[in-house]
């Protein structure tokens, strides 16, 4: 069995901050390491402790700017692989490229499976990651994959904060079976999104399938992009007579006009998580709450080191 006094953790440049309260939640610090940038962009990374025969922990959303962030990642797994870890654990919060899952058109490339080869190959022995846009993506993989899922934080907070006559909502019949696990645990029914997509972070609802008429409805969703998915599904649900609109989503990735849209919209709160660090613009948005996932990551972690079930989470 792995022992506990054993692991080390790591962080790059993606989002110290959650790796700082999962290793307040572990009761460890942080591993020494730089990761800085050559003067031409190139990544640099030293490992500044002893790491021989001992299991690593890195920790790296590959969230925006994605490409540097995945570099980091994979050079700080080559370091801590030639210094002669025992096994290398990434915890990938956020896994970017996930939406590039199938070939959608001819001659397009399937980049979260090319994400998945370059993981391994690095060196990976284990990935830890949250609500996928795509669970077959575990698939992807021949190295033990935990998935883990934002449903047990958000639980919380509603335990806290119960709404009344509540229909939970997918955005689109995509996310049916996470807004169905959502609408069990709370104990409301359950609405779907008709949405077509015509280009890329273009959307347009077509119309709500379900019964919304006079009751508060949370829209429930894995990622929040640009946020044009939320704000239409919102204003729909508005239309068909739903009281107040709020919503969740684990990832913020928030591009472009998206923390605009939200503050303008119908949508009463929009609840995410930090595996994405909010901008400064992000926190100055009364709409948005975040809520903290190291806990969840934290526990993961540590049943991974000491042998235990990682399932039972979510039991």
């Amino acid at each position: 069995m792995t022992k506990f006094r054993d692991i080390r953790l790591f962080t790059g440049n993606a989002n110290k901050p959650l790796a700082e309260e999962i290793a307040t939640y572990l009761g460890l610090p942080l591993s020494k390491a730089t990761v800085k940038r050559f003067s031409d962009g190139e990544v640099w990374v030293e490992i500044h402790e002893n790491v021989r025969m001992m299991d690593a922990y890195v920790i790296q959303p590959t969230c925006r700017p994605a490409n540097e962030n995945l570099m980091e990642l994979l050079i700080m797994i080559d370091a801590l692989k030639r210094a002669s870890v025992d096994t290398i654990t990434a915890v990938v919060p956020y896994y970017g490229y996930a939406r590039q899952d199938r070939k959608v058109q001819p001659r397009t490339p399937i980049t979260s499976k090319l994400v998945a080869d370059v993981l391994t190959t690095a060196g990976a022995d284990r990935v830890v990651s949250i609500d996928l846009h795509a669970g077959q993506i575990q698939g992807f993989f021949n190295i033990p994959f935990d998935h883990l899922f934002g449903l047990t934080v958000f639980m919380d907070h509603f335990s806290a904060h119960p709404l009344d006559n509540l229909v939970v909502v997918s955005p689109d019949t995509g996310g049916t079976e996470r807004a169905r696990a959502y609408a069990k645990r709370l104990g409301g029914s359950l609405a779907l999104i008709d949405k077509r997509r015509p280009a890329p972070n273009v959307s347009q609802v077509m119309h709500v399938i379900g019964d919304v008429d006079g009751k508060n409805a949370v829209l429930v969703d894995d990622i929040v992009d640009t946020g044009g998915t939320l704000v239409q599904a919102a204003e729909a649900l508005i239309e068909r007579g739903v009281k107040k609109v709020y919503a969740c989503c684990t990832h913020a990735v928030l591009s472009g006009p998206a923390i605009h849209r939200i503050q303008e919209s119908q949508i009463e709160k929009l609840w995410i998580t930090n595996t994405i660090p909010l901008s400064t613009e992000g926190t100055k948005c009364s709409k948005i709450e975040q809520i903290s996932i190291a806990g969840l990551l934290g526990e993961a972690i540590s049943r991974i080191a000491n042998g235990d079930s990682v399932s039972s989470l979510f039991v």
